[in-house]
């Protein structure tokens, strides 16, 4: 990469991710490096590097910022649930012709033993969700309880990182943790509490994949909701590696 004038490059997401290729990016004296949260949790891990917190507006208002802020490359490493984003990135970037790469690990692929059902969105799954159990592990994040505030037949053990909000379901239990977890915390988690069924999202974090073990080993059912649709015609790398491959590539191509 050159060595002067420093390249703006803005990464979306306080993933795990976005916060390795912000501290590998942070240490490289030609490059400027913006993380943006958008301000959901309320104590957030904070990446290397500068950090702006909140939206932006919609599209028109990412790229209004792209364009003051002399962006030369733009990262979306947000959570794979996070949608909306991604999509306002796609045309904020487009808009402003700014390069842009999606950051996105991969989904988790089932093994011997497991027994999963699919459904495509929170109310799909708690459509599905009577006939699985009726002490439920639920790690869908605080924001989508109201999907399944109307089960009061089923039990449930929720984790998120801040206290959820009203509507949720009648029983429950708050349980307020953040990963990397381990297998031995999750296998006593389902112990202890009785577990007979978990629901989470596609997540793809190996922070916290060993519930999806646990519950093999547990002969378990796990009901998982697929990822929503992503913006087409946008490169996706994997990893932090990939994606600091394509930021070189970008950045010292001609033009």
């Amino acid at each position: 990469m050159n060595s002067a004038p420093a390249r703006h490059v803005l990464i979306l997401g306080g993933t795990t991710e976005a916060r390795r290729l912000a501290a590998t990016l942070a240490d490289d004296p030609a490059l400027r490096v913006t993380s943006s949260l958008a301000g959901r949790v309320a104590e957030p891990r904070l990446p290397a590097g500068q950090v702006r917190i909140g939206g932006f507006g919609g599209p028109e208002g990412m790229a209004r910022w792209l364009r003051e802020q002399q962006v030369d490359a733009l990262i979306d490493a947000t959570h794979p649930f996070a949608g909306t984003i991604s999509f306002h990135a796609a045309r904020a970037a487009a808009d402003v012709h700014v390069p842009l790469l999606a950051l996105r690990r991969p989904g988790w692929v089932p093994l011997p033993g497991d027994r999963w059902h699919w459904a495509d969105s929170l109310d799909e799954a708690a459509r599905l969700l009577p006939a699985l159990g009726r002490r439920v592990f639920l790690t869908t994040g605080r924001t989508g309880l109201a999907a399944f505030a109307h089960l009061t037949d089923q039990w449930f053990l929720v984790r998120s990182v801040d206290a959820p909000q009203p509507p949720a379901p009648p029983h429950m239990e708050v349980l307020l943790d953040r990963g990397p977890f381990t297998l031995q915390g999750e296998a006593e988690l389902l112990r202890r509490h009785r577990i007979d069924v978990l629901v989470t999202k596609d997540s793809g974090a190996t922070a916290t994949a060993p519930k999806l073990t646990a519950a093999r080993e547990a002969a378990l059912p796990v009901l998982l909701i697929r990822r929503p649709a992503a913006p087409d015609g946008v490169p996706v790398a994997p990893d932090p590696a990939a994606a600091l491959e394509w930021l070189r590539a970008t950045l010292d191509a001609p033009g």
